[in-house]
């Protein structure tokens, strides 16, 4: 069966999540406090965190930050606070959704099986991609230029794949909002433009760049090796970094 952790230090959210996750057949554990969540994911090896943003001994935030130092594992945050700002956060440490509470317990199972089947379906294929000197191994979800192992985060892993299954194609932000991290866009893509940024300084070696294209969005390109891209994207840092377009 599959294992979802649930972390919250309301009992009450904990018992509601574990009745209805055991209904549709998955095995429920369970953590109150920020520790024991971490000590939990290492031995239950779950399928699925859920994690409350605010917890006491160590907050949601850096449980998640540390759990994406060693696993995969898809993560649903659980806030009481509606502040996007929040939620960018999360994203970009690696969180997979986002749901404010109070929430309908029925949407939050609808959303834990959405979030599994994008993972199972990003781990299954065993497609590696070229693009330049730049190579992707979806199923070891690694990523080489000439031959040398680029570290990336999870979701920029998840970002640049999504741009190398398609080079050349322009994707807008709230596409690769919603095929990299799988969730609709809520009010602000900027967490794309700082993934890119990362992407951009860790990726310097490669053929392979992600160009600007300016009013629309990004896309992957095979080059000579130079970055054409690269006077233009200094002067107009502030302006995408703010994603003004």
């Amino acid at each position: 069966m599959t294992t979802i952790l649930v972390a919250d230090d309301e009992r009450n959210i904990v018992q509601l999540c574990r009745m209805y996750l055991t209904n549709e057949g998955f095995t429920v554990e369970t953590a109150t406090n920020g520790r024991e969540a971490l000590d939990r994911v290492h031995q239950t090896k779950p399928a699925l965190v859920i994690l409350d943003l605010m917890m006491p001994e160590m907050d949601g935030w850096e449980v998640c930050r540390r759990i994406r130092k060693e696993s995969d594992v898809p993560i649903i945050m659980l806030t009481a606070r509606g502040d996007d700002v929040d939620k960018i956060v999360g994203l970009e440490l690696g969180a997979d959704d986002y749901v404010t509470k109070p929430f309908n317990p029925r949407e939050l199972v609808a959303r834990v099986k959405a979030v599994l089947r994008r993972y199972q379906a990003s781990t299954t294929p065993a497609r590696i991609l070229h693009v330049g000197n730049l190579t992707i191994d979806a199923e070891r979800r690694e990523v080489t230029v000439g031959g040398r192992v680029v570290e990336l985060r999870p979701k920029e892993f998840d970002l640049l794949s999504t741009l190398a299954k398609n080079p050349g194609v322009v994707f807008d932000r709230e596409k690769l909002l919603k095929l990299a991290w799988g969730y609709e866009y809520f009010g602000d893509s900027r967490t794309v433009d700082v993934h890119v940024t990362w992407l951009r300084d860790k990726l310097r070696a490669s053929t392979a760049r992600i160009q600007t294209v300016w009013g629309v969005g990004y896309k992957l390109v095979e080059t000579d090796g130079s970055d054409p891209d690269l006077g233009r994207r200094k002067k107009s840092a502030p302006a995408e970094a703010a994603g003004s377009e």
